[in-house]
């Protein structure tokens, strides 16, 4: 199918052919018929894009300091690859969206094949959006119409934290698309509207839609004219929807208020604000979080989970089926808005306007859908060539990915290519990162159907890099099919999926025909833990092992700290630390206690390990410390010893006899060896490089800590 994509290095518009998306569970898998270009929105994205590093680093100072922290951690070098590679993903435009339901998803109710609805897709062919971010379109209301509801929404949310009352006076700061919305919204509740603008022609349609206005271009002064409009009173409300640097609007919405007045900012401005202008008048000043509540609720938009409606009364969903509502009773006119029209696949001629000088307000993109789209569109494209290349008469092991994300992107898929391994497929549930992916790293397909990965006859390995929740699941198919299977941590998250795996796995292994199965646990095949490892071999005594990782706060709504998403950070990450442990210990757990913090996260905890030969580790795994400090931290206590490894870069001996330091240029995790490693294993028919009792063992204690 055809999607729209960006390029933010260098801010070029794409037309891609990326693979039909899964339809998710709680999702709706659509057929587009229109999309609207929002020209204020996506202009700015587009300009991001062709800005050069030193623009795009004064656009986001906080990512910059950022970047700043982890050169303090990881290095310069480390941290310019990581900074390119994330300005190389392609980001797909687009959010306004009107098409057909071709596909409903596992739990959605209330929908059938063949509703129109709108929602916040994306520029392409197919979509699948969670049922909380779409809408029914009313049978009177046309496609171009529906491709409005989501910057209506938008419009509606700013109006609804203004709380107008009928006749009040507001003004609204920028005419775009959403500001004229805004407008012809605010008539229907029955207020006195005043526009501001610099384009006569968007002032045109303001007053056409019922509003007075203000010519900014021709230097009248919103001020006064604010006065006279409101009776010498001072307006009501100011509703900010325009889109500059500048504070200035912030500062002329505070001057225009009468005392106690409300100023929404829905737009983008500079927020350098007075204490004057809010203080003398009481002033209210609030920003209007796009379509509505529920927005960025992980919860509400991916999960389905509603807001009660009586203490909820307008959702982003209810704000949809409002503005359709509006459409359908005539009280929006839209056609007016549509300033030009292009089929999608000359949809690059629309970036042009978008980033050019013309003048352009909806640029509406149509889809020519086959008719049978219907009965098609859940296995269109589900699957699309990037390369021809050979792969088993090159004598190599041939891997395939199942999750295309930044870590599988800039880290695992080049260490299997460095390992040697080909690369076939590579799936992932939207299709552009899969196809980024496939592009980048030279695979020969990339998929939206991760169950034709394990069918095929081509691939040896199947490396899952998904998320957390997918992976017992991707793992016990990988089994069945007799696939050698990589899993990056951690191997499950609860220990039912355990028990499931291990007696697969052993049936296999009785049969003598099980695959090899391996968690990304690298830190053990990191350089300077194959030193300790050597060095401390010949001490027989025990040993003692603090690992202290200063892992860093993580948002409590983050994916990885939801217990059925991510299984939370103990589970997700720490199980890195009793594996490394595990291994140098060189000997089975004994026992395992927890000491926890009381926090909002769970994420900052002390682990105490005994291992049977005596030895004893303790891993502090902490989200409360300084960016300041080393990530994280190893050392040995052994035969009047002792070893510091510092971020796995910089390691020290302590009384070691010829022994005093191995220091790196660059930090080292042991990615690359522990790919290399598993290659290796698989082409040579030998055992796993992790024996699958340790990981095991590890995974079993990781749950049981978490």
């Amino acid at each position: 199918m055809k999607q729209i994509l960006q390029n933010l290095k260098n801010g070029e518009t794409e037309i891609a052919e990326v693979p039909c998306p899964r339809v998710a569970r709680g999702a709706l898998l659509i057929s587009t018929n229109r999309t609207l270009v929002s020209a204020g929105t996506e202009r700015m994205l587009v300009d991001f894009g062709k800005a050069n590093m030193i623009d795009k680093a004064r656009q986001q100072p906080d990512k910059v300091r950022m970047v700043l922290d982890k050169v303090k951690t990881d290095g310069l070098g480390p941290t310019i690859e990581t900074v390119r590679n994330k300005l190389d993903q392609p980001l797909p435009l687009g959010y306004c969206n009107a098409g057909i339901v071709a596909k409903v998803g596992a739990g959605v109710m209330g929908y059938e094949l063949g509703d129109r609805v709108a929602s916040n897709g994306k520029h392409a062919e197919t979509v699948s959006v969670p049922t909380n971010l779409c809408a029914k379109i009313p049978g009177n209301v046309s496609d171009d119409e529906a491709a409005f509801t989501v910057i209506g929404a938008i419009a509606l949310q700013g109006i609804r934290l203004v709380q107008p009352t009928l006749g009040e006076a507001v003004v609204v700061t920028g005419l775009g698309l959403i500001g004229l919305m805004t407008v012809q919204l605010l008539r229907a509740q029955g207020c006195q509207v005043l526009g501001l603008d610099f384009d006569p022609a968007r002032l045109k349609l303001a007053r056409q839609f019922g509003a007075q206005t203000v010519d900014l271009s021709a230097g009248e002064d919103p001020v006064v004219a604010s006065q006279a409009f409101s009776r010498g009173r001072g307006v009501d409300a100011v509703i900010l929807t325009a889109a500059t640097k500048s504070s200035e609007p912030v500062h002329q919405a505070a001057l225009m208020c009468r005392k106690r007045g409300r100023i929404v900012l829905i737009g983008v401005t500079g927020l350098q604000l007075s204490r004057a202008d809010f203080f003398e008048k009481e002033l209210t000043f609030q920003v209007s979080c796009s379509y509505g509540p529920g927005r960025y609720d992980p919860n509400y938009e991916n999960k389905g989970q509603d807001y009660p409606v009586g203490f909820v009364r307008w959702t982003e969903q209810r704000n949809f089926e409002a503005v359709l509502d509006m459409m359908a009773d005539g009280r929006l006119d839209l056609r007016p808005l549509i300033s030009h029209r292009f089929e999608i696949s000359n949809a690059k001629a629309a970036y042009e306007i978008v980033g050019g000088s013309e003048p352009s307000l909806g640029i509406m993109l149509d889809y020519a859908q086959p008719k049978d789209l219907l009965s098609t569109a859940a296995s269109l494209n589900q699957t699309v060539p990037i390369k021809s290349a050979p792969l088993k008469d090159n004598g190599k092991v041939v891997a395939s990915f199942i999750g295309s994300g930044n870590y599988a992107t800039v880290m695992l898929i080049p260490a299997f290519k460095s390992a040697g391994a080909s690369m076939k497929s590579v799936a992932s549930s939207a299709g552009v990162s899969g196809l980024h992916a496939g592009r980048k790293h030279g695979f020969v397909e990339t998929t939206t159907d991760s169950d034709a990965i394990f069918a095929d006859d081509d691939t040896d390995i199947v490396v899952i890099t998904t998320r957390h929740d997918s992976h017992a699941r991707y793992v016990l198919q990988a089994i069945e099919a007799g696939k050698h299977v990589f899993v990056e941590k951690p191997l499950c998250l609860t220990l039912d999926e355990l028990g499931e795996i291990e007696s697969a796995y052993g049936q296999k292994a009785d049969a003598g025909t099980a695959p090899l199965l391996m968690v990304g646990f690298n830190r053990r095949f990191a350089p300077q833990v194959q030193k300790i490892k050597k060095l401390v071999a010949g001490v027989t005594e025990p040993k003692s092992f603090i690992m202290t990782v200063n892992a860093g706060a993580i948002p409590a709504a983050h994916w990885t700290q939801d217990a059925e998403t991510g299984g939370g950070r103990i589970v997700g990450e720490a199980c890195h630390f009793i594996d490394l442990l595990r291994d140098l210990a060189a000997s089975p757990v004994k026992s395992c206690q927890r000491s926890l913090m009381n926090s909002s996260t769970n994420d900052t905890l002390s682990l105490q390990l005994t291992f049977q030969n005596g030895s004893i580790g303790t891993i502090h795994y902490f989200s409360n410390g300084p960016k300041s400090f080393p990530k994280e931290r190893l050392e040995v206590f052994c035969a009047g010893r002792v070893l510091q490894l510092d971020n796995f870069r910089k390691m020290q001996g302590f009384g070691w006899p010829g022994f005093k330091k191995m220091n790196l240029s660059r930090q080292d995790k042991g990615q690359m060896a522990c790919a290399k490693a598993f290659v290796k294993a698989v082409k040579k028919g030998s055992t796993a490089p992790i024996p699958i009792d340790d990981i095991f063992e590890v995974s079993r204690l990781s749950i049981e800590m978490a």
